[in-house]
């Protein structure tokens, strides 16, 4: 890790950070969480990221768009595929966005010691993830869709549906 990553996801307090992102994006971040402060990270105005979540940006680019709610307890994380969050989202509780993955062929070496890979995610704008969701690296959800509480989603997601489950399945379209 180079020494300027190091100043600033360690040594920068959270105030300071909230009132930069504040000053810089017009986005609302909460002392009590943990945003990285990174080029590589753009938030948009009137964003919301609320208490304990953690949003990090490690080799990838992490676009947050305007007007999106980010609950409480989340985990967003971008490397070199990226991540991309559309404009007017909300963000459930306790939501986990990974945007790497890890190889697992070869069975002679520890899958911690494996390549790391990394696709990217994509949500689309007015996307409503609900509590507890998953979202995997790889993902693409489509403009006004609605991810159920606690649904998995690693694949395409169609625009104006409501998905649910383990793997997410569309239940219902939107008209």
């Amino acid at each position: 890790m180079n020494p300027g990553k190091i100043i600033r996801r360690f040594l920068i307090p959270a105030p300071l950070t909230t009132l930069l992102y504040l000053l810089k994006s017009g986005c609302k971040v909460s002392p009590k969480s943990e945003v990285e402060l990174s080029p590589l990270i753009s938030i948009g105005k009137g964003t919301q990221i609320s208490s304990f979540t953690k949003i990090k940006a490690s080799d990838g680019e992490l676009t947050i768009g305007y007007d999106v709610s980010i609950g409480t307890s989340c985990f967003i994380s971008a490397d070199k595929g990226g991540v991309s969050i559309g404009d007017h989202c909300m963000i459930g509780s306790n939501t986990t966005i990974v945007g790497n993955n890890y190889r697992y062929d070869s069975l002679d070496t520890p899958i911690c010691q494996q390549e790391k890979t990394s696709k990217g995610i994509s949500l689309g704008s007015n996307v409503w993830v609900g509590a507890g969701c998953v979202i995997l690296d790889g993902a693409q959800v489509g403009e006004n869709v609605i991810i159920t509480p606690n649904s998995v989603v690693s694949g395409k997601i169609a625009p104006n549906t409501i998905v649910q489950g383990n793997p997410a399945k569309v239940i219902f379209t939107r008209r």
